[in-house]
C-alpha cells in the first residue's frame, strides 16, 4: 500500500518517469554500443585473420621458390607459423592444393589430428577461387565452431601451390561480449544509481512547495486567513502557483475583512435606530415619559422608523447589485434622466433657495445601461449634492461627449472634502465628519452603491473637491 501510495503522489511519478528515462535511454545506448563493439571485435579478428592468412601465403610462396616443395618441412618454417599463431592466439594450418593438412600449428592449442587431414571438399573449392572465410567446423574436423580465414598459395605465374588456413576460437569473441555486457551492467546500475539519487532530489524539490502549498490552502479552508506560502526566489510554475495562491488568499482576506466591517456596521447602524425606538416606546408605556412630551417622542420613532426603513432598503438594494441581478442593458437618453431625477429633488431644491445650472445638449444623448440602476445613480448623486450645498448655492449639472463616452458631471457648493477623505466617501457606511452633523438621516451608503453601479457596468467615478466646490465626474458608453 505505502509504495502503490508513493507511485500516486507527484514525487513518486516524477521519480519512477526520470529513473525509468534514464534506465531505458542508457539500455538502448548501451545495447547499441555493445552491438557496434561487437562488429568492430569480429571485424578486427576477421581483419587480423585476414592479414595473417596473406603474409603467411606470401612467405609460403617465397620459401617455396628457395627452399623447394617440402618448405613447411623445414623447423624455420615451422618455427615462423607456430609464432605467428602464438602471438596472434589462432590455429595455422598450410595444405597442398588438394586440400590435405601437411602442418597444422599447436600455437597453445594440441591438435595433432589434423595433421594430413582431408579439408572439406567445398572449403577447398571456396579456396582455390579466392577466398574462404566465416564460423565453421571444418567438417568435424574441429570440436566447436572456429572463425576462419583461408587463402590460396601461389607463385608469381597464378600457379596454386597450396593453401593456407587461419582460424580463431569463437569464444575469445564471446570473452569479449562478456567483458562488453559486464562492463555494460555495472555502468547502467552505477548511472540509474546517481539518476535515482538525482532524481530523488529533483522530485523532492519540486513536489515539496506543492505540499507547502495544499498544507496552506487546508489551513486557509479552517479559517486561517493570514496563512501564506513562502517558495523563495522561484520564477518557475510553482512559484507561479504560490503567487496565485498568495494574491487569492490576500483578496479573500480583504473580502472577509470587508465582510466582518460590513456585518459590524450593519450592526450599529440597526443598532442605533432600534433602540431609539425600543426606548422611547418602552418609555411612554410605563409613563416614564411625560403625556405632554409623548407627540415629540414618536415624532423621534417615526424618524427612526423611516431611517430604519432607509438602511433595509439601501441594504436590499445592495444586495441586488452584489447578487449581480440586473436588467439587461439599454438604450437611453441620459439627459432625460438626469432631468427626471432633478424632477424628483424638486422640493428638496427649493427648500434650500438652490440655483440649478444645467449645461445639457439640446440633442438627446443616447447610452448603454441598466436605466433603473442609473437613474438610481442620478438620484444619489443629486440628493447628496443638495443635501451638502450651502444654502442659496449653485446646484451644477452638465453632460459632455467625446468619442465613445458620454461624460456626466454633478457638482455643488459647501464645505472642501479633505483630500484624505476623497478617497474614502465611496466606502461602505463611510461619513465624513462635515456629513456627520449634516447629514443625520443617512445611512452612508448612497455613494457606495452609485460606485459598485458603475463598476458593473464597466464605468467609474471620480470625486473632487477644491475651494469649496465638489464635483462628482462619471461616464457612460454612448449609444
Amino acid at each position: 500500500m505505502g509504495g502503490d501510495y508513493r507511485l500516486k503522489t507527484m514525487y513518486g511519478r516524477q521519480f519512477a518517469t526520470m529513473v525509468g528515462m534514464v534506465l531505458l535511454s542508457f539500455l538502448m545506448l548501451g545495447a547499441s554500443f555493445a552491438t557496434l563493439s561487437y562488429q568492430y571485435t569480429i571485424r578486427e579478428k576477421k581483419d587480423t585473420l585476414e592479414r595473417n592468412a596473406q603474409y603467411i601465403a606470401q612467405f609460403t610462396s617465397d620459401s617455396v621458390k628457395t627452399g623447394g616443395e617440402l618448405v613447411w618441412q623445414t623447423a624455420a618454417f615451422q618455427n615462423y607459423l607456430n609464432s605467428v599463431a602464438l602471438v596472434s592466439d589462432s590455429h595455422i594450418m598450410v595444405a597442398t592444393p588438394e586440400g590435405v593438412v601437411v602442418y597444422a600449428t599447436s600455437g597453445g592449442e594440441t591438435l595433432p589430428s589434423l595433421q594430413y587431414a582431408p579439408l572439406p571438399g567445398q572449403t577447398v573449392e571456396e579456396i582455390v577461387n579466392g577466398s574462404s572465410m566465416g564460423m565453421t567446423t571444418l567438417g568435424g574436423l574441429y570440436d566447436e565452431p572456429r572463425y576462419l580465414v583461408g587463402l590460396p598459395i601461389t607463385n608469381a605465374k597464378g600457379y596454386l601451390q597450396g593453401l593456407v588456413l587461419v582460424s580463431s576460437s569463437a569464444s575469445n569473441i564471446s570473452g569479449v561480449w562478456r567483458d562488453l555486457f559486464g562492463i555494460l551492467l555495472l555502468t547502467t546500475l552505477a548511472v540509474v544509481l546517481i539518476a535515482a539519487i538525482i532524481s530523488s532530489v529533483t522530485s523532492m524539490r519540486q513536489s515539496q512547495p506543492i505540499k507547502e502549498i495544499a498544507a496552506a490552502a487546508r489551513q486557509f479552508g479552517l479559517g486561517q486567513l493570514d496563512v501564506r506560502v513562502d517558495v523563495g526566489s522561484r520564477r518557475d510554475e510553482v512559484g507561479e502557483l504560490a503567487d496565485a495562491f498568495n494574491a487569492m488568499a490576500d483578496s479573500l482576506s480583504k473580502s472577509e475583512q470587508r465582510r466582518s466591517e460590513f456585518i459590524a456596521n450593519v450592526s450599529h447602524e440597526l443598532k442605533t435606530p432600534m433602540t431609539t425606538i425600543a426606548g422611547f416606546a418602552d418609555g411612554i408605556l410605563d409613563g416614564t415619559i411625560p403625556p405632554d412630551q409623548e407627540r415629540h417622542y414618536l415624532q423621534i420613532i417615526s424618524s427612526e422608523t423611516r431611517r430604519l426603513s432607509r438602511l433595509v432598503r439601501s441594504m436590499l438594494d445592495l444586495s441586488r447589485l452584489q447578487s449581480d441581478e440586473r436588467a439587461a442593458q439599454q438604450q437611453f437618453d441620459i439627459c432625460e434622466t438626469l432631468v427626471r431625477a432633478l424632477v424628483t429633488l424638486e422640493n428638496k431644491v427649493n427648500a434650500k433657495h438652490l440655483e440649478v445650472d444645467a449645461r445639457l445638449p439640446e440633442e438627446s444623448i443616447p447610452v448603454w445601461g441598466d436605466q433603473d440602476a442609473i437613474t438610481q445613480v442620478c438620484y444619489n448623486l443629486l440628493d447628496n449634492a443638495i443635501k451638502f450645498s450651502q444654502e442659496g448655492g449653485v446646484l451644477g449639472l452638465e453632460v459632455t461627449v467625446k468619442g465613445a463616452k458620454a461624460t456626466i458631471t454633478i457638482s455643488n457648493q459647501g464645505e472642501t472634502i479633505p483630500p484624505e477623505e476623497q478617497q474614502l466617501i465611496f466606502d461602505r457606511f463611510h461619513k465624513t465628519d462635515h456629513s456627520r452633523s449634516a447629514d443625520r438621516d443617512g445611512v452612508g451608503l448612497g455613494l457606495y452603491i452609485v460606485k459598485t453601479i458603475l463598476n458593473s457596468h464597466k464605468e467609474n467615478i471620480t470625486c473632487t473637491s477644491e475651494d469649496g466646490l465638489t464635483k462628482f465626474i462619471f461616464t457612460l458608453t454612448r449609444a
